[in-house]
């Protein structure tokens, strides 16, 4: 079940999204004051023979990235992926898009297209493809098997309809015929698409970077991307996530030759936390652990089924022998072992923090380890990543990072890069896409230096209908619902405003439960009322404080019961709530959520 409001909560600049934050439920942060009406146009009628691109996630933030394309009865969906929560949303699992749209005409639905494996483009599989009619999923190989991996985890869901495909598949789904070309992404199987409509070609990137060394890959198809510029791209839409970064992305094989320098000069074990689905440089450390005579250990759930799926399909190769079980680490020397494991991000239950905190079953840190973390640092998890890197300081190993040196390459197009890939396509229309605004914005402007007109250029916004025709793009006033869907455990979709609130109060300022027993009747309170404080006050440091509350409560009940017969609890609650709630804010300035417990006798 999806559940949707018309109200939100004022979110940080760039998490936007048409319309509130909407909560779903399943497996596996808002923050704000004023609610605000929203309008959804929600069944506008469609102008025929006009495509009309809607984005549903992922350009107003990095991450839930989503559109879908339609021209008269027919749609096709690009990418299904979630977003990880921040800290304004205590509690939530995931966020993924609002489909509320696309449910009402899931019997024009011809297809979903997936570009990559990364969760922020699949997350939201499990959860949206039964909503839609569960339509065909196309995938490419190494994509296809991550999907339905997951799709293990939630079992009490009807089976997926995959079809695999190659980098020169070509669809037929309803009026669009669909072809891909290959991008390098730091995850194998990475495609473009280029959508062939009845307004012309509309060319989707995926997240994208230039590789002309790449580690067990081919160079991007600059081929077939000069020969779909030749036939004309009318509206080139491109990863914006890198755009404030200038110069080319590093190369995956300077990554590699920075590596081996620290391999040449560590005389410990050399450990190292990387992205699970970083294959590439996972089979970039095989190589060099074989090089230099060191057996490998891999632990983490997500490595080793990433690992296992992409031997399994020819990605990775690892040579007979040179793998061992994490038990046996300690059967050889420390200067002949190699450790891959999770937990680069510093998570409190991730592989890497257990090592550094003694508390891994097998692996402690010894003096003369180098640990290397091969990972950028996710916006966000700055300072456990820095309490990470001390712990593992003061264990007595050695620390390696990408700031120190360039042993990691980002996924994503850098400035020159973007131009490139702008040249290539020499489209007549251009829209940016997959970053917060500021980095739409800046990918804009580097659109300008090489040409694009701005009249032709338009800056999406999740939700908002874009409508290209042969001859014009433009940004619509139709919306869509795009807002958030929390999924918070088991549940999707039941997760409402006032309960993010009263996380959110609790986070800040605590719990203070005022429990008191009232004579139905007299209206009289029975002895003193009990307080529980969590989070707000020391109770044994306030008696004060405690004292004063305690007798309000029973002024402020007495004076409500002495006339009100039958007793209206529900009302004196809420005077309770109201001014114990005041009383506290002007002793301490601090709003705690008050809950007044009535027991009636």
């Amino acid at each position: 079940m999806i559940t949707t409001t018309h109200r939100r909560f004022s979110r940080p600049a760039g998490r936007g999204g048409a319309g509130g934050p909407t909560r779903l439920g399943g497996h596996g942060r808002q923050q704000g004051s004023h609610a605000i009406r929203v309008e959804h146009k929600m069944h506008a009628p469609i102008t025929k023979g006009i495509l009309r691109v809607v984005p549903l996630g992922g350009v107003e933030e990095v991450g839930r990235n989503m559109m879908f394309f339609e021209y008269n009865d027919d749609i096709i969906i690009i990418d299904m992926g979630l977003q990880f929560p921040e800290e304004n949303t205590p509690g939530i699992d995931f966020i993924i898009p609002n489909v509320t749209y696309l449910k009402s005409k899931r019997k024009n639905i011809r297809g979903v297209i997936i570009t990559h494996g990364h969760y922020d483009h699949i997350g939201a599989i499990p959860y949206l493809s039964g909503e839609l009619g569960a339509p065909t999923i196309y995938a490419m190989p190494l994509t296809r098997a991550l999907i339905l991996k997951r799709q293990q985890d939630f079992k009490h869901l009807p089976r997926l309809n995959t079809e695999e495909i190659r980098a020169d598949s070509r669809l037929k789904l309803g009026i669009f015929d669909v072809e891909f070309f290959h991008v390098n992404h730091n995850i194998f199987d990475t495609v473009g698409v280029a959508i062939h409509t009845p307004a012309g070609i509309v060319c989707h990137t995926a997240d994208f970077k230039f590789d002309n060394n790449p580690v067990g890959d081919v160079p991007a198809d600059y081929a077939k991307m000069e020969r779909l510029a030749q036939e004309g791209v009318l509206l080139l839409m491109s990863d914006s996530t890198g755009a404030e970064r200038p110069g080319h992305s590093i190369s995956e094989k300077d990554i590699e030759q920075n590596l081996e320098e620290i391999f040449e000069k560590s005389k410990g074990r050399i450990i190292v936390a990387t992205f699970a689905s970083l294959i590439s440089r996972i089979q970039q450390l095989i190589h060099l652990a074989e090089k230099h005579g060191r057996k490998v250990a891999i632990d983490g759930f997500s490595m080793k089924s990433t690992v296992a799926i992409s031997q399994e399909l020819g990605y990775l190769k690892i040579p007979k022998g040179l793998m061992i079980d994490v038990k046996d680490v300690n059967s050889y020397p420390d200067n002949e072992i190699l450790f891959l494991c999770t937990g680069a991000q510093g998570e409190g239950s991730a592989v890497l923090m257990r090592v550094a905190t003694r508390e891994h079953r097998h692996i402690r840190l010894h003096e003369g380890d180098t640990v290397i973390f091969s990972s950028s640092v996710v916006p966000g998890n700055e300072r456990s990543v820095q309490y990470l890197k001390d712990t593992i300081y003061r264990e007595g190993a050695e620390v390696y990072h990408y700031q120190m040196m360039d042993i990691h390459a980002g996924g994503h197009a850098q400035q020159e890069d973007l131009k490139l890939m702008i040249n290539l396509m020499q489209p007549k229309f251009f829209m940016p896409i997959h970053g917060h605004y500021f980095m739409l914005k800046l990918h804009t402007k580097l659109a300008l230096e090489v040409g694009i007109p701005d009249k032709n250029i338009v800056i999406p916004e999740n939700g908002r209908v874009v409508e290209v025709t042969s001859d014009s793009v433009k940004l619509t006033k139709e919306m869509v619902p795009a807002n958030h869907v929390f999924v918070d455990g088991l549940g999707v979709g039941d997760i409402k405003e006032v309960v993010l609130r009263d996380r959110q109060m609790m986070a800040s300022d605590g719990m203070f439960v005022i429990i008191a027993v009232v004579d139905e009747k007299t209206g009289k309170v029975r002895g003193s009322p009990d307080i529980i404080s969590r989070g707000f006050i020391y109770l044994k440091e306030s008696k004060d404080l405690l004292y004063e509350t305690r007798a309000r409560t029973k002024r402020i009940t007495e004076d409500i019961t002495q006339k009100m017969h039958p007793l209206n609890v529900q009302y004196l609650k809420e005077e309770l709530r109201e001014k114990i709630g005041q009383f506290l804010y002007q002793r301490t300035e601090r709003r705690p959520m008050v809950i007044p417990v009535v027991i009636e006798v």
